[in-house]
């Protein structure tokens, strides 16, 4: 993380809805230019640095005071959305037609722009039906080449809250373009949290998370995209409506059997609250959709907590699809969780495999992680 950058320690969302929103966001003694300057070196709607830059503000100091109101604006291709420091309660979709869009939050940390919603895939529709898991998504991103900076993505649907709903899937973000990249940016949930994910199963969709955060406890990040998560965190969170293990899974791969390359998180680490062991490291996720998926899932240079089942860090979604049958592997971790205690529940790269296992083999031609 670039040494300029103010480092906060991470906040579950737990947190987020318990400490009220300044306190949770961490915004005393305020964000950068909350004043004078809302959206910081970015400009104003009085003094834009290019043509096609709109800017969010939820008091009316922009162009428009939702996020949604903005992409809506934004038709086409090329837009910069500058998002002032606060909390937008709505949903966001990014259509397929405005590609290579980049949201900065004009803040100097990810905590002080919060999008946030709280719908879940048992949540009624006032239509009739329910939401389903693509339809709680907070944000939802189909466009190619999307960017954004220093924003919380939130979903902050609790199960305590509605003990009578059984599609607790309640998704922050689902990312289905390609060249889709995230820096610097937090992504909270519980089940179902971070849905990177492409437009289509015969669709390759390339996604890179740096220095990112994300929580949760069901298969928190999940879907059949082509993803690199570098010098990435992700928490583990404790449950109350759970006795024993497991509490759940950090990763579900779902990805197509044609597709040579999903997961990948590097120079990362898994944290946790929850008890020791109480939390397996990964479970394939084969859908309905496509019975012909072989997720696909590498952990490598990555520090595992305790929090992680060293025995059997690995579970199965379904008999009919184990684990053993998928693409999953890790290379030189570290941590309590990374002990090899069994090794044939531990597969393991070799150093001359590990070298096809790299975020440019990863993400080809696309090269988010230069800077331009």
């Amino acid at each position: 993380m670039p040494s300029h950058e103010r480092v906060l320690p991470p906040l579950s969302r737990r947190g987020f809805l318990t400490a009220g929103t300044a306190a949770a966001l961490a915004l005393a003694p305020g964000p950068a230019w909350a004043g004078p300057r809302p959206f910081g070196p970015y400009g104003s709607p009085t003094a834009r640095l290019t043509p096609k830059t709109l800017f969010v503000h939820p008091a009316g100091r922009g162009d428009f005071t939702s996020v949604q109101a903005a992409v809506t604006a934004a038709s086409g291709s090329g837009w910069t959305l500058v998002v002032a420091p606060g909390t937008y309660r709505e949903t966001v979709a990014v259509d397929a037609t405005r590609t290579d869009m980049t949201w900065i939050g004009a803040g100097d940390d990810p905590r002080a722009v919060v999008i946030v919603y709280d719908n879940a895939a048992g949540t009624p529709k006032p239509g009739g039906g329910t939401y389903g898991t693509t339809g709680s998504a907070t944000t939802l991103v189909q466009a190619d080449g999307f960017t954004a900076h220093r924003i919380t993505f939130a979903n902050d649907w609790l199960r305590a809250d509605h003990p009578g709903v059984s599609g607790t899937q309640a998704v922050a973000i689902k990312v289905q373009g390609d060249r889709s990249a995230f820096h610097h940016c937090r992504f909270l949930g519980h089940q179902d949290t971070l849905y990177a994910d492409s437009m289509a199963l015969g669709v390759f969709a390339r996604q890179y998370f740096a220095h990112c955060y994300a929580e949760g406890d069901v298969d928190f990040v999940f879907g059949r995209g082509t993803a690199v998560f570098e010098h990435c965190h992700f928490r583990t969170l404790t449950r109350t409506d759970l006795s024993s293990a497991p509490y759940g899974f950090v990763f579900a791969p779902s990805t197509a059997g044609a597709n040579p390359r999903g997961y990948l998180v590097t120079r990362s680490r898994v944290t946790g609250e929850a008890p020791d062991a109480y939390y397996k490291l990964a479970r394939p996720w084969v859908p309905s959709s496509d019975p012909t998926a072989r997720p696909s899932l590498t952990v490598r240079d990555t520090h595992l907590g305790p929090g992680i089942d060293a025995v059997a860090p690995y579970a199965n979604m379904s008999d009919s699809f184990p684990w053993q049958d998928q693409r999953f592997a890790e290379y030189r971790n570290t941590g309590p969780g990374a002990v090899v205690t069994v090794p044939e529940n531990r597969p393991r790269l070799t150093a001359a495999e590990a070298e096809s296992h790299t975020r440019g083999t990863y993400l080809g031609d696309w090269r988010p992680y230069e800077r331009p």
